[in-house]
């Protein structure tokens, strides 16, 4: 007996325990379930109001983006037109050495064509080893370094001077000024239209001609900086294998002073021969002649004295008596 009822008191027990088991589990399913229909609805009710500020925020978000987007893009495309609208206005100045100065000369002029440019400006001096050209070519502004490279390339390059003057500030004040100018010529004229006098009438003619040249000298300037800016200015000096630089020295001593002075002395003379040369066929046309009269002249006088009458004798003296 006592074996069977401690066999009922654990079935009892094992039994228990399951049921508690079963009511944990059950208790917390319903809880899990509770929990689930609680933060669906909770979601369900604040999706309109909470889903609306984050939808305005995020296209506030992407409005500020895309406004910071376009004002880097603004930005860039500013700096892009501040570096490629510039005026700026190039020069340059070099001297190259070469073998033939035509032949050069020739090619820099063909150099600067091919540009698209033309020649400004060719001087020549001498003909012989010791020849100089002086050539300005006027390029467009894109080209002006390939022509200058193309150049010193022609022979053996011994200066180069290179310089730039940005205009863009004097460009931009030549167009307010010429707009503004222009607005008060149109005045002028509206006025002038409306004059009642004679007086009024000159008077306004007057201020109407002034502004108008004020006008006309803007836009002179405004061409003038167009022009310098669209063509660039490169002055060329090709020099013989015996032409001297600029640069170098006088000599000085007594074998160049009388190197100098026999060099004088000879081009005086060969100017003298030269004089001479010139005068003689006149002083042999004129000279003979003269000569001759001269020498004529002179006998005629001479004939005279020689062939003259003989003078008589003076007479007598008596003699003197004397006393008885």
């Amino acid at each position: 007996m006592t074996t069977m009822g401690a066999g009922m008191d654990g079935k009892v027990v094992r039994r228990h325990g399951t049921l508690l088991a079963a009511t944990a589990l059950a208790a917390t399913l319903v809880l899990t379930g509770c929990g689930a229909a609680d933060d669906s609805g909770s979601k369900d009710t604040a999706g309109p109001a909470a889903q609306a500020p984050a939808a305005k925020g995020g296209e506030a978000n992407r409005d500020a983006a895309s406004a910071t987007d376009a004002e880097g893009a603004a930005g860039a495309g500013a700096a892009d037109l501040r570096v490629d609208q510039r005026a700026i206005i190039y020069t340059g100045t070099m001297r190259v050495q070469v073998d033939d100065v035509d032949a050069a000369a020739r090619e820099a002029t063909a150099v600067a064509t091919r540009a698209g440019g033309f020649i400004g400006g060719d001087q020549r001096r001498s003909a012989d080893a010791d020849a100089v050209a002086e050539l300005q070519l006027r390029v467009p502004a894109p080209k002006f370094a390939g022509v200058v490279e193309e150049i010193a390339k022609l022979g053996r390059q011994q200066s180069r001077e290179i310089n730039t003057q940005d205009v863009t500030e004097e460009t931009v004040d030549l167009d307010a000024r010429i707009t503004s100018q222009r607005a008060r010529v149109d005045s002028a004229r509206r006025l002038l239209t409306r004059a009642t006098s004679i007086t009024d009438l000159v008077s306004l003619e007057n201020e109407l001609g002034r502004r108008e040249a004020d006008l006309a000298s803007l836009e002179a300037k405004k061409r003038r900086l167009a022009d310098l800016t669209a063509l660039s200015t490169i002055t060329v000096s090709l020099a013989g294998p015996a032409a001297k630089t600029a640069g170098e020295k006088a000599e000085t001593g007594f074998l160049v002073g009388l190197k100098g002075g026999w060099k004088a002395f000879v081009a005086s003379l060969t100017v003298l021969l030269t004089v001479l040369g010139a005068l003689l066929p006149w002083l042999v046309a004129l000279g003979v002649p003269l000569g001759v009269l001269l020498v004529v002249l002179r006998r005629r006088r001479k004939t005279p004295a020689l062939v003259g009458p003989v003078s008589a004798p003076p007479p007598p003296v008596p003699a003197a008596r004397s006393a008885p």
